[in-house]
């Protein structure tokens, strides 16, 4: 970016034109000049190398000129910089570690392996969000607090596996709960809660509704997603004797509370059939969830007038110098 803090004095640089024209046309006339009687004599003396002479002391101080009335006009060079001011929405992440997230309905892989894939992809896109992680089975408990430090989060996200956990019961209440309290403290302009569950609420001290009517009252949303098929998949079981075998296990979604939880604290339930479904389900949330970002414009500015002054003193000297030399005009 360029620009000239004072581009009326511009209007200088008509000078140089004018100079150009009286020292072209009356510049002869204007020197001293001694009369002989024979033109060709004093051409012989001359030589042809006056004329040019002449034209390079006329150009070197119209160079002169235009550089210090540049250098008078201020020119610029401008850097641009930009300020982010964002404000960020803090998210926790709940997620189901139970038994049946074992069920591979989401072929070839489990609904958890599955999961976490598409919440890591979620976490990626979120870079001004603090985001924290809540695993819950029989059980709940933190397994990332609020961070802005992502990578870790994926870290602790890889590290998530069933049985981590007590995995025969499923209590929704308390992973909503320990999900509430971690936001609880957090000033963010928008908190949000994205539950994500394979089952219905078998477990624990607080049930889901309580849980969500809490998170409402401190202005928590609560984003609910069910997964898993409607038929259900094979889930591998050990067997000492026999190895390890598959048996089907039929889904077993409560949607009616799952709904009644984002219903009450405007959010929205999702039901994620497919592995592309459950993809789709957090970009939806990625798009009704935006993070509000204000872009601010800074540009410095660096004179270069000095510059220009400094090169405009070293050509007049060089046309003093050359005047008294090269160029020295005879009597």
């Amino acid at each position: 970016m360029f620009r000239f803090a004072n581009p009326q004095l511009l209007w200088f640089l008509l000078l140089v034109g004018f100079y150009l024209f009286v020292s072209l046309r009356f510049g002869r006339r204007m020197n001293a000049a001694i009369s002989y009687p024979l033109v060709g004599l004093v051409r012989s003396v001359a030589g042809r190398g006056a004329s040019w002479k002449r034209y390079t002391r006329i150009a070197l101080r119209a160079l002169v000129l235009i550089v210090l009335f540049l250098a008078l006009a201020r020119p610029q060079a401008g850097s641009g910089t930009e300020s982010l001011l964002t404000e960020g929405i803090d998210i926790m992440l709940a997620v189901d570690v139970s038994g049946s997230m074992r069920a591979e309905d989401f072929k070839p892989r489990n609904r958890l392996a599955v999961a976490k894939e598409v919440v890591a992809d979620f976490v990626e896109g979120r870079v001004s969000d603090r985001i924290g992680m809540v695993v819950f089975a029989s059980q709940s408990f933190t397994q990332c607090p609020l961070t802005l430090d992502h990578r870790v989060l994926l870290e602790l996200l890889e590290s998530v596996e069933i049985g981590m956990i007590d995995e025969e019961s499923t209590a929704i209440g308390l992973g909503v709960a320990t999900a509430t309290n971690r936001l609880r403290k957090s000033d963010a302009d928008s908190r949000i809660i994205i539950l994500l569950t394979d089952g219905r609420n078998n477990a624990g001290e607080i049930d889901p509704i309580t849980a969500a009517q809490a998170a409402k009252a401190l202005g928590i949303r609560i984003y609910t997603v069910a997964a898993g098929t409607p038929e259900g998949g094979p889930i591998p079981v050990y067997d000492p004797i026999r190895g390890t075998r598959y048996v089907n296990a039929p889904t077993d979604i409560d949607e009616g509370t799952l709904a009644e939880i984002a219903d009450i604290t405007g959010g929205t339930y999702f039901r994620a059939k497919t592995e592309g479904m459950l993809a789709e389900v957090y970009r939806t949330i990625d798009e009704l969830e935006k993070t509000k970002i204000e872009v601010k414009h800074f540009t410095t500015y660096t004179e270069l007038g000095p510059r220009l002054i400094v090169l405009g003193l070293v050509l007049l000297l060089l046309d003093m110098f050359l005047s008294a030399t090269f160029l020295r005009r005879l009597p």
